[in-house]
């Protein structure tokens, strides 16, 4: 690990994010984000999620610098006098959280099903494909809105923690498929290749040889697709959130914060929605300009 950071610095790669001020920028605010979530017990002035330091006559204060505003709470506080800028920050946590898990699960199956596919062919790689267009022919929120509302149906009094796992799996079922794709298409290159044809005369087991071989070819497109999908995979948790069918509002992601504020946005309280809808942009952005820059970094025609 000492000796990979150098040379992951000095590499085109590295040279090439020294000399991007948007992707440096965004790599900073990317980092900043997620550190106050995963640090929210440190970092956040108020606990909001602890009832016993609540206070409803703080309910709806605007933000600091307002008329009526607090030095106690800098960007106000919602309808139970929850300090919205330490909700951001846990709820950023519950939306990180949820929209990485959902990619990583989706690179492992979506990863799995592409070697597969791609180095078998035949019957797997039809039956595979026929599957990938199935779940592409039907809009992810769609499947994700069913398969987490079946969840609820299922488990009405499931704890928050399994009503967050049944909200990564329905993200993860609407995400396997491009990089199962993604992969295929890269295994059905790789596949007829001269290192591949001496391992296979060689006697190597065709397990081997997608795990040791094929598998660290195919992998550049796909943690370029991860990175932008982690933005995508925390938007859907916010929609599905924002819906009703995602984070319980015991513990609310940006989503159901959103949600939330929406009931008094028309009332003149818009910092209960503003800040948790501004807080999910830039946590999108930051991510998206990030896997922007990484596919134009590691693709060689721009070098």
């Amino acid at each position: 690990m000492t000796s990979f950071l150098p040379r992951l610095w000095h590499s085109d790669v590295g040279y090439s994010f020294r000399t991007s001020p948007v992707a440096i920028g965004a790599a900073l605010v990317a980092l900043i984000c997620i550190f106050c979530s995963v640090f929210a017990g440190f970092v956040a002035p108020h606990n909001p999620f602890d009832l016993v330091t609540l206070e409803l006559s703080d309910a709806r204060l605007p933000p600091a610098w307002s008329t009526g505003g607090s030095s106690k709470y800098l960007l106000g506080t919602d309808d139970q006098g929850r300090d919205i800028l330490s909700a951001l920050m846990y709820g950023a946590r519950i939306s990180l959280a949820v929209g990485f898990s959902s990619v990583v699960l989706s690179v492992i199956i979506g990863v799995a099903l592409g070697l597969l596919a791609g180095f078998y062919g035949g019957w797997i790689d039809a039956a595979l494909m026929r599957l990938c267009d199935v779940m592409l022919s039907f809009p992810a929120i769609l499947v994700a809105l069913l398969i987490a509302g079946v969840g609820r149906v299922l488990f009405p009094n499931a704890q928050d923690s399994l009503a967050l796992v049944v909200l990564i799996v329905s993200i993860t079922l609407t995400g396997w498929v491009q990089y199962a794709r993604t992969v295929r298409g890269s295994t059905l290159v790789e596949r007829n290749k001269e290192y591949v044809q001496a391992a296979r005369v060689t006697g190597v087991a065709p397990l081997r040889i997608m795990r040791r071989h094929v598998l660290p070819n195919v992998m550049g497109p796909v943690m370029v697709l991860a990175t932008i999908q982690v933005a995508t995979a925390i938007i859907t948790e916010a929609t599905l959130s924002f819906l009703g069918v995602g984070a319980p509002p015991t513990s609310p992601s940006l989503g159901t914060l959103i949600r939330i504020g929406n009931d008094y946005l028309f009332s003149g309280e818009w910092w209960i929605t503003v800040f948790p809808g501004l807080m999910l942009v830039i946590i999108a952005l930051s991510v998206n300009l990030l896997g922007d820059w990484l596919r134009d970094a590691t693709n060689p025609r721009l070098r």
